[in-house]
């Protein structure tokens, strides 16, 4: 039977509630806690928590016998999800959608030294579109997505990228080539959580980027949408800025990030 036309299972649909409470607060329940929670009879959650406990996917707490943390089969399939998530390919998947929603060029990038690499892109449909690739490399202060990668390192390690670095490297004459304007900005972007680049490493070019966050929290790429400067407006960049955080947010979800955290 096709996916979307099957009956959904009360009993596993129960059974799913109970775990996914878990992932809130410090992860720890009662059965009293679950029967209020999900407006249950107690002797379903009685009978739910039982089941679930004997297959492991959830376990006692040893010093509180009444409460209960995730066991360790669930561990094991979040493990097995992780293991097979591909960053490029759940990228060019996020990236498709959000293309499709403004029809401008999306990227995902990553962080290399002070370079950012792009791992996926869908192309804009316009006649007039930026010109890039997959696999491109480029400085990382010259691009909306390098910069967002750049402020979200700890400040040691950005330090520690940078020591040797003297005047920076320009793509246009908007770039950023002073490391002090380039600190500034970054803290403007730690600030917002959006980066913008403004014809800086192409003049006919503005783009907007947004933080993609794995499943410890970590900033791990940025997802970015590029715009040719004859259709880019002051009005239009808050739209962008939102669209492109709402596909990093949805690729963050994709890594098995939960939110919360820089």
């Amino acid at each position: 039977m096709g996916e979307g036309h099957g009956r959904l299972v009360p009993a596993v649909t129960r059974a799913l509630d109970v775990l996914e409470l878990f992932l809130e607060g410090d992860g720890t329940l009662s059965a009293p806690d679950i029967t209020r929670k999900l407006q249950l009879p107690r002797t379903t959650v009685h009978e739910l928590v039982t089941t679930l406990a004997a297959r492991s996917y959830l376990v006692s707490l040893p010093d509180q016998p009444g409460r209960y943390r995730l066991g360790v089969r669930a561990y094991q399939l979040g493990s097995r999800y992780a293991e097979q998530l591909d960053l490029a390919a759940e990228g060019q998947q996020v990236a498709r959608e959000v293309a499709e929603t403004c029809d401008e060029t999306v990227h995902v990038a990553i962080l290399e030294d002070l370079d950012v690499i792009y791992i996926a892109k869908v192309d804009s449909t316009h006649a007039v579109r930026m010109v890039s690739a997959a696999g491109r490399r480029l400085p990382a202060h010259c691009t909306s997505v390098g910069k967002m990668l750049l402020a979200s390192l700890p400040p040691e390690e950005l330090a520690l990228r940078m020591e040797e670095e003297g005047e920076l490297a320009a793509m246009t004459h908007q770039s950023i080539t002073d490391p002090e304007a380039l600190h500034a900005a970054l803290a403007d972007i730690r600030a917002r959580g959006i980066a913008t680049e403004h014809r800086e490493s192409n003049p006919d070019v503005s783009c907007v980027a947004a933080p993609v966050h794995d499943s410890t929290g970590r900033v791990v790429a940025a997802l970015s949408i590029s715009v040719p400067m004859i259709r880019w407006t002051e009005t239009r960049e808050p739209e962008l800025a939102a669209l492109a955080a709402k596909g990093a947010a949805d690729l963050s979800s994709r890594l098995g990030h939960r939110g919360g955290g820089r």
